[in-house]
């Protein structure tokens, strides 16, 4: 057993894995650094490999039995205490995660941490008021049951970090599986405190479990391990495949949210101001959100009037540090993803593209970039069809209805689509013709616990969120009783 923690903005966190309720050393570490300053180490983090991978499926395959057995309205009286204690750390946590990965830590103490206790309440409450599916047919009485699937596998990206390793977590839990959790290697460290709260919770060991390390390496042994019975995975669709392919080989099902190409649509009839202000938010958080409007696609005849306010909106963007209250973006995780977003608007100022801002790091050290808007010359431009996942956005313009749906649904992208216009027909129609798993009317990033989550096309396969969760993470039987049966 190992409790090896180093000060992370004065709070002290574990490196090593969590096993069973027991830290685990491995022998070898790798190195998490700072996107505010990234001459700053945080931590040498255990490097797990397929030992610790066995390690971590062997408990939580021990583990399952019983936690399916004590049911639902047990099980949320542990998942409603580790909501409390989150909501007790929620300045922690958010210190945290801001040195960690470096979203806005105003965002992430004000809303984007409490979420998380969030999700494992409404979890807890979800399962315990689930009413099965009761019908009579051919003289049968018909009950559609949850049975737990099995231990599960969640990897999480490096984005939002803590809240997405709940929200995939807590229905897993509720449902009756064991979680072993594998963080992206990029941002690990507020995942180690959700162990130290699940230890302090009571969870029986080997429910919940922590392995740190490349995906490579954990994470490829822990989705091919054929004790695991469920998969989820919120990354890019070239990994979503490969894990994808890996689980069809052991029949597991599969969940993966891949990122999205969002077109952020705006007609002639929209309040301005209103879609002006919400299209500025994309570059929060340095752009580095998947249900992002990175597809700016503007009526025409509005094209100089929105462009104009649009262009001011965006210089009142602060570029700083994310822990300054005054900062509204923030630097790239990594000094890898800083270069792949520069090479996409490298690439594309090289096909001809337009430049209308930005397009420049701010500083020769600093992992930040300019909040930058490009006009592609055409729309199979590289910068529209693929996802850049940083501060860029790109300008189009449409003549009608026909050519604004066109072109909202011209990537391989569907995680999420924006619309703003007066007209509620007008609003409707784009929301039946266009292909995302979410469509948002005059606003943005409203999100329901209870409705399904998930993307279509290369976005992803599968859904969250509500009972769309707690069934997957479900088998179902249909059980039939004779009519005429007697009790016992």
């Amino acid at each position: 057993m190992s409790e090896e923690r180093t000060p992370v903005g004065g709070v002290a966190v574990a490196t090593g894995h969590f096993i069973n309720n027991e830290r685990i050393s491995s022998p070898t570490t790798f190195e998490d650094r700072s996107p505010l300053d990234w001459s700053l180490k945080l931590a040498d983090v255990s490097r797990g490999t397929s030992h610790e991978a066995d390690l971590a499926l062997a408990a939580a395959t021990e583990a399952f039995p019983d936690w399916a057995k004590i049911g639902v309205h047990e099980r949320g009286k542990y998942l409603r205490r580790l909501a409390d204690l989150i909501d007790d750390n929620v300045e922690r946590i958010a210190t945290v995660e801001c040195l960690d990965m470096a979203m806005l830590e105003e965002s992430l103490r004000l809303r984007v941490i409490a979420r998380g206790a969030r999700n494992f309440r409404a979890y807890a409450d979800l399962a315990e008021h689930y009413e099965p599916r009761r019908w009579a047919s051919n003289g049968t009485h018909n009950t559609v049951l949850r049975m737990p699937a099995g231990p599960t596998v969640v990897i999480t990206p490096w984005n939002a970090p803590f809240m997405l390793s709940t929200w995939k977590s807590a229905p897993a839990l509720a449902a009756g599986n064991t979680v072993v959790l594998k963080p992206a290697e990029w941002s690990p460290l507020s995942c180690s405190l959700l162990m130290d709260l699940v230890l302090e919770a009571e969870f029986p060991p080997g429910v919940f479990n922590l392995v740190q390390g490349f995906g490579e390496e954990v994470g490829a042994a822990l989705v091919a391990d054929s004790r695991v019975r469920r998969i989820s995975f919120t990354g890019s669709p070239e990994t979503g495949r490969r894990i994808g392919s890996i689980a069809a080989r052991n029949l597991v099902p599969f969940t993966g949210e891949l990122g999205g190409k969002g077109p952020f649509v705006v007609y002639a009839d929209a309040d301005l101001d209103l879609a002006v202000e919400k299209a500025a938010l994309m570059y929060d958080d340095g752009g580095q959100v998947c249900l992002a409007g990175t597809r700016l696609i503007v009526e025409e005849s509005i094209r100089e009037k929105f462009l104009d306010r649009f262009a001011t909106a965006s210089e009142l963007h602060v570029l700083g540090d994310s822990r300054d209250a005054t900062t509204t973006v923030s630097p790239l995780i990594h000094p890898a993803h800083l270069a792949r977003v520069e090479g996409f608007v490298d690439r594309s100022i090289a096909s001809g593209d337009t430049l209308i801002f930005g397009g420049e790091r701010t500083t020769p050290d600093g992992l930040w970039y300019e909040p930058t808007l490009i006009e592609p010359k055409s729309n199979d431009a590289e910068i529209v069809q693929n996802e850049v996942f940083g501060p860029v956005l790109t300008f189009q313009t449409f003549a009608d209805e026909a050519e604004a749906i066109a072109l909202a649904n011209s990537t391989a992208y569907g995680l999420s689509a924006m619309v703003f216009t007066t007209d509620e027909k007008k609003a409707d129609r784009f929301g039946l013709g266009v292909r995302a798993g979410t469509v948002w009317v005059n606003c943005y990033l409203v999100r329901d616990l209870t409705a399904p989550f998930g993307g279509i096309g290369i976005s992803g396969i599968g859904r969250e969120g509500g009972d769309y969760a707690l069934d997957f993470y479900s088998d179902l039987k249909t059980y039939q009783l004779k009519e005429e049966t007697t009790h016992g």
